[in-house]
């Protein structure tokens, strides 16, 4: 299965910083912050990437739940190595060519994706989710742990309760609080999906954990994978 986007055609590898942020600010344009979904998907794609300590490896692991079961129907993982380096509001430089090797490992074809980041809650407007979303033309959006560049007023103590995240006046996305008196995730559109459907999707994988689900056992797999890969090294 080939994920349908132009990565293979146009991989640009940035040198500098100054590069990587002028080709944020040129992919920002090709964001599409519209819904483009003609229904209620039927699974969702969580991503996630978990780094070696102390080296550049890393893992990433594409994990597909199904929306009305809430069920895991696939995951997958592949290894690899950081080639940018660390810098706030570039991540995606770092994860965004392991996290497509590791979507194109998938048998489903994925229908929206959910990273663990931002979309256009970001300095540039483009962060993790937009530029996956836009190299693999499907819908995304982030869901943070915690706010990056956007304020946000208090909200109450009730699950599904949430306020605008907003910077100089433009909404940038969402605090939610996905469970009872434990403090929000932020929600941010990423390409091809509107704001109140990337909330109610990640309310509804939250059953029991502020996290959503997929991007939750994304982590657990990359990490556990990681684990076991030093371990098996190091016989």
């Amino acid at each position: 299965m080939a994920v349908r986007g132009r990565f293979g055609q146009s991989q640009e590898f940035p040198r500098t910083e100054v590069e990587a942020e002028e080709l944020q600010r040129r992919l920002r344009g090709e964001v599409d912050l519209s819904s483009r979904l003609t229904s209620r998907p039927r699974s969702v794609v969580g991503l996630d990437v978990s780094y070696d300590t102390g080296t550049n490896g890393i893992c990433a692991a594409a994990v597909v739940i199904e929306l009305k079961s809430l069920e895991v129907v696939e995951t997958v993982h592949v290894f690899g190595e950081a080639a940018f380096p660390y810098i706030p509001g570039l991540l995606a430089f770092r994860e965004v060519p392991i996290l497509l090797e590791v979507l194109q490992q998938l048998t489903s074809d994925p229908e929206v994706l959910i990273c663990d980041g931002y979309g256009i809650a970001h300095p540039r407007r483009f962060g993790l989710a937009c530029h996956v979303g836009v190299l693999t033309g499907l819908p995304s959006f982030g869901v943070a742990k915690n706010p990056y560049v956007a304020k946000f007023e208090n909200l109450d103590a009730r699950r599904g309760a949430w306020s605008p995240l907003y910077e100089d006046g433009e909404l940038l996305g969402r605090a939610l609080r996905t469970k009872e008196r434990v403090k929000p995730v932020f929600v941010s559109v990423g390409h091809k999906i509107g704001l109140d459907e990337a909330c109610n999707i990640t309310l509804r994988l939250c059953p029991r954990y502020r996290i959503p689900e997929p991007i939750r056992q994304a982590d657990i797999i990359s990490r556990r994978a990681l684990r076991e890969s030093t371990r098996s090294e190091g016989l």
